[in-house]
């Protein structure tokens, strides 16, 4: 099934579980590895599993349980991914960007994407959270590459300015508001699923990257096309390969992200209320 087609066959079914004259929240959260227990504080009104959705990508990574919900966070409107899916995990490039096209296509304007990455630049410790300025996309496959679909953006879309300006101000003075140190920087997207080598680290720090992860980047690209609102926020769960003590486990990245999960939620929770 061609993309155009897959996505029209999710929405149709996407609408016929929340009604079709449901409307959905203009903003969108989606939460990486370690950081999915922030959509327990969500009062919801409906969750949505991905299986229950023919045809729709299901995750497998560890921490990602593979849901929408919908509901509210601090008193706005918001629907959460709790869990995405990876290119690591055996899908194709269209459809690890499908969940995002599915939301912008019913009508979400706005999105903060969520990740769990590897530090890679001097300063960066387990804990820290980061707000991506930028990303390196080149060591991934394009979701806009074969057939343009003229109804979701152009054939050769400008990416200046994927992360949107002003809600990266948003969430600035959101984190001083809360007293969070927030570091800023490029996100580098790798397809995964092994971790980097010590020799990849050094390249990815000549190339300008501040961390590392095996999403996000893909995803925004794909909403920056569609139109959409794109801010990001990193958590970094390790030092990347070479740059620490430890041999680098999936279990010590959903550690971390756990462990700052009251720090990441008090930060969501403030850029809404300045949003809302």
């Amino acid at each position: 099934m061609d993309p155009q087609a897959k996505l029209e066959t999710v929405a149709s079914q996407f609408k016929e579980i929340i009604g079709h004259d449901a409307e959905l929240p203009h903003v969108a959260l989606v939460l990486g590895s370690g950081l999915g227990a922030l959509a327990e504080e969500v009062e919801a009104s409906m969750t949505i599993p991905f299986s229950d959705i023919e045809h729709f990508p299901v995750s497998s990574a560890p921490g990602h349980v593979g849901r929408f919900v919908l509901g509210k966070l601090g008193g706005v409107p918001i629907i959460v991914m709790q869990g995405r899916v990876h290119y690591y995990e055996g899908y194709d490039i269209p459809d690890v960007v499908l969940p995002m096209r599915l939301l912008a296509h019913l009508g979400v304007e706005t999105f903060i994407l969520t990740n769990a990455c590897g530090g890679i630049q001097d300063g960066m410790r387990p804990g820290d959270l980061m707000l991506i300025t930028d990303h390196i996309a080149s060591f991934i496959l394009s979701p806009l590459r074969g057939p343009n679909i003229d109804e979701w953006g152009v054939r050769f879309p400008d990416m200046t300015h994927v992360y949107d300006h002003k809600m990266q101000e948003t969430i600035r003075e959101a984190a001083k508001s809360v007293g969070i140190d927030l570091k800023e920087g490029v996100y580098l997207q790798v397809p995964g699923p092994a971790f980097e080598t010590p020799a990849e680290v050094r390249a990815y720090k000549i190339l300008g990257a501040d961390v590392a992860g095996m999403s996000t980047a893909a995803e925004a690209i794909a909403l920056h096309h569609f139109g959409a609102r794109v801010a990001g926020i990193s958590c970094v769960t390790n030092l990347a390969a070479g740059l620490g003590s430890r041999l680098l486990t999936s279990e010590e990245v959903n550690e971390v992200g756990e462990r700052v999960s009251h720090k990441f939620a008090e930060l969501i929770a403030e850029t809404l209320k300045r949003m809302g």
